[in-house]
């Protein structure tokens, strides 16, 4: 239920695509929210045709990930003014106002949030977007920054990036979306709270029967008391003896 409090964008990065792993000073909260955003949705299609289909029906691979476009303001001129819970505090002001470093700080923070590559897989960090309905995980596909107000100093005091996100979800979730459940894949699934081998064979294969020999792949001495995190291999059942 709303109480009226303003809830400002916020951005969480993570080293690792399970998002487990939060990475040390990385979330940034928006100074202003955005106006708007926007998803752009791709399909994927297969261009070989089969002998003797019509060339006017590719075929339906997948559906991608979806990119998020954002805009952030960063603004320190005055001129915005907060609108927060209380409105005889100015606690919450000083956001907007040059404290001498203009927007340089806010910009660099963000930069090492969203841009800035993960040190040991260098890779862009896995972020976590959120306001209001929006929840969003992926990761920088790329940016552009255009500084739009200076001081005296030529010191930037007002900026606009322009952000395009690449989202996708995990493994566990693209598989159910897609319905991509056929039994001669391989699988690689992480052990989460409350799995038993029952109900993941299940997952994979459509039915838990294959549970013992998924056991003995894996030199598994007990089914139900599977360790947390632990990843469990599941090869494709006609390859099981």
């Amino acid at each position: 239920m709303s109480n009226g409090e303003l809830k400002k964008l916020k951005v969480v990065a993570y080293s690792d695509p399970q998002f487990n792993d939060k990475v040390g000073d990385g979330e940034f909260t928006t100074l202003v929210n955005p106006e708007k955003y926007k998803f752009n949705y791709k399909i994927e299609q297969n261009e070989d045709q089969a002998s003797g289909t019509s060339d006017l029906a590719p075929k339906f691979n997948k559906k991608l990930p979806e990119d998020l476009e954002l805009e952030f303001l960063f603004d320190r001129s005055g001129v915005i003014v907060h609108y927060g819970t209380d409105p005889n505090s100015s606690s919450d002001d000083k956001v907007f106002k040059d404290e001498g470093e203009g927007i340089i700080d806010d910009i660099e923070k963000f930069k090492k949030v969203i841009l800035d590559y993960n040190g040991e897989e260098h890779k862009p960090n896995y972020l976590v977007i959120s306001w209001g309905t929006l929840l969003f995980k992926g990761s920088l596909k790329e940016m552009s920054i255009e500084f739009k107000l200076f001081k005296p100093d030529g010191t930037p005091i007002r900026a606009v990036a322009k952000a395009k996100f690449q989202g996708f979800v995990e493994d566990d979730l693209r598989v159910a979306k897609e319905n991509n459940q056929s039994p001669d894949l391989t699988h690689l699934r992480t052990v989460k709270e409350g799995d038993t081998l029952p109900l993941m064979t299940h997952r994979v294969y459509g039915d838990s029967k294959y549970y013992l020999e998924v056991a003995k792949v894996n030199d598994l001495t007990s089914f139900r008391n599977l360790e947390v995190g632990s990843e469990i291999f599941f090869p494709p059942i006609e390859k099981i003896s």
